[in-house]
């Protein structure tokens, strides 16, 4: 693949997730500001910002700081923030009397200073990356990579772990199968970019950024198709085991 088409699948993955986030940011602005949306929000918005990046590195090669910023919201936060929305709505369990989903909330807020700190302090060496891709491998201080895996892991198991687990809820109650289709594509969709990144580590970069745009893609069908106008009073009832 040339790299201005390469360049393209990241571009439209951004611009259809900047969509998204308005979408989503007005429905949180709407509704009673409710913070699930609003962190489902401020995930999409890494989540565009992170394809914006690998846009201008395929467009106009290496620039440290466009590096940068990719690497922290789209290799680090995104999965963990958007993660954070999903505890948000299905969590409910309060320690102390703290809710759990704010205990969570606080440490993800710490970490993400302390990620956000290591990376714009980190000693980069573009000449490890394999030409035509954008990667951690530029990274040459140690312990920032090694970063990663824990917000992703903790956003994978929330995000996709969550929207499985709301699609089982609605199709074991017989009711509104919009939520049952909806969340799977958001499983499924949030699932892609891991799928491509798998393919990236053995030198099929393009397919990456492909796993990234039907990834946006379907959570956005999938979000789209879940918040249809129906019986929504008694989704929520539904979700909150009453």
């Amino acid at each position: 693949m040339t790299p201005v088409l390469q360049a393209l699948l990241p571009l439209l993955s951004s611009l259809l997730s900047y969509v998204f986030a308005a979408v989503v940011l007005h429905r949180w602005w709407a509704i009673r500001r409710r913070p699930h949306l609003l962190l489902w929000g401020i995930g999409l918005l890494m989540y565009a910002t992170g394809g914006l990046m690998e846009a201008f590195y395929g467009f106009f090669g290496w620039n440290p700081w466009v590096f940068r910023i990719w690497y922290l919201v789209g290799a680090v936060l995104v999965a963990a923030w958007l993660g954070q929305g999903t505890a948000y709505l299905l969590i409910r369990r309060r320690i102390a009397g703290v809710r759990l989903a704010d205990i969570l909330m606080a440490l993800l807020l710490v970490g993400s200073l302390f990620a956000a700190y290591r990376v714009f302090s980190a000693q980069l060496d573009p000449s490890r990356m394999i030409e035509g891709e954008l990667s951690g491998h530029a990274i040459t201080t140690p312990g920032v990579r090694v970063l990663t895996p824990f917000f992703n892991i903790y956003g994978v198991i929330m995000l996709v772990g969550g929207a499985i687990y709301s699609a089982w809820i609605f199709w074991r109650k017989r009711i509104m199968f919009n939520r049952t289709i909806g969340n799977i594509l958001i499983a499924t969709g949030a699932l892609a970019p891991a799928i491509g990144g798998t393919f990236q580590r053995f030198g099929i970069p393009y397919l990456l950024y492909l796993g990234e745009f039907v990834g946006a893609v379907l959570m956005f069908l999938g979000f789209l198709y879940a918040t249809r106008p129906a019986e929504n009073a008694q989704a929520r009832l539904v979700l909150a085991g009453r």
